[in-house]
């Protein structure tokens, strides 16, 4: 594999697992500090459980049941997918038309939700601690999940992908466990942007290779191998920065629009009969 691919692989993974990891943080220490540590500890080796046995059927779903190219084709159109949804909210949040998000302020939402919730105790557990931070560190989880294997599998090199998300995990636990507060200070949208690029980056990249399937079940071969992922990051890019500066410029046009719209109908059903 070409070193750029590999570095690229691993801090896309490295990345991607950080944002989710701190965002998972915050849920646990939220219920952790409000309620019960040993419940919320429980409910997050629970989750971390379902997410080795989630992780172990979708790899060996993956890898089974389709084709090298058919592979490419659904793992690059999901990575896609999913990157261009992450490079959306990034769009909107450095154009001012979406708040960022503050992990203090959604610390202090889970904490106030915490201190209000239902005190019910199950096997010895307080049952919102458990259940919370199991969901809350499965789902977050299970994007990172879904970003290795694709990755991973993608690429050719899972070792590489694992090691990234590893390396995030062991970081932001490690920090979280020293501060023991939420990691506000990260620059946590930043860090999606950078990631949402490189998931349509990749995505883009795998799925036309796939496209392959159609014409005889070979991948395609983009010119210049490898290095049109470079070409590709920098067209993503300046595409995100057309629309960050665009974006603010349509918002008042299209309220200004609906509002008149709003009026000339209100108008006229007032002139109705």
């Amino acid at each position: 594999m070409h070193a750029g691919v590999t570095l690229s692989l691993l801090v896309a993974t490295f990345a991607a697992a950080f944002v989710e990891f701190v965002e998972a943080l915050t849920i646990v220490l939220a219920m952790g500090s409000t309620r019960s540590w040993r419940s919320t500890m429980w409910g997050v080796a629970a989750a971390v459980g379902a997410l080795a046995a989630f992780t172990a059927a979708a790899g060996y779903a993956l890898t089974t049941w389709l084709p090298e190219t058919l592979l490419q084709l659904v793992i690059g159109s999901l990575l896609l997918v999913f990157g261009l949804q992450w490079l959306r909210k990034a769009v909107l949040r450095s154009s001012g038309l979406l708040a960022t998000r503050d992990e203090d302020a959604a610390f202090a939402r889970q904490t106030a939700a915490a201190a209000a919730g239902e005190s019910r105790t199950w096997m010895g557990l307080d049952w919102l601690s458990f259940v919370v931070s199991f969901k809350g560190v499965f789902l977050e989880g299970v994007e990172v999940v879904f970003i290795v294997i694709t990755f991973g599998l993608n690429a050719g090199n899972v070792p590489v992908a694992v090691i990234g998300a590893a390396a995030a995990g062991v970081v932001v636990v490690t920090a979280g466990a020293l501060v023991h507060r939420p990691l506000a200070r990260v620059p946590e949208n930043t860090l999606k942007y950078g990631v949402g690029l490189m998931l349509a980056t990749f995505g883009t990249f795998w799925s036309v290779e796939g496209l392959g399937i159609v014409r005889g079940g070979h991948s395609l071969e983009w010119p210049g191998g490898s290095l049109a992922l470079v070409v590709l990051l920098a067209v993503w890019f300046g595409l995100s920065r057309l629309l960050v500066r665009a974006l603010p410029r349509l918002g008042p046009a299209r309220a200004a629009t609906g509002a008149g719209a709003e009026g000339a109908t209100g108008a006229a059903r007032r002139a109705a009969p």
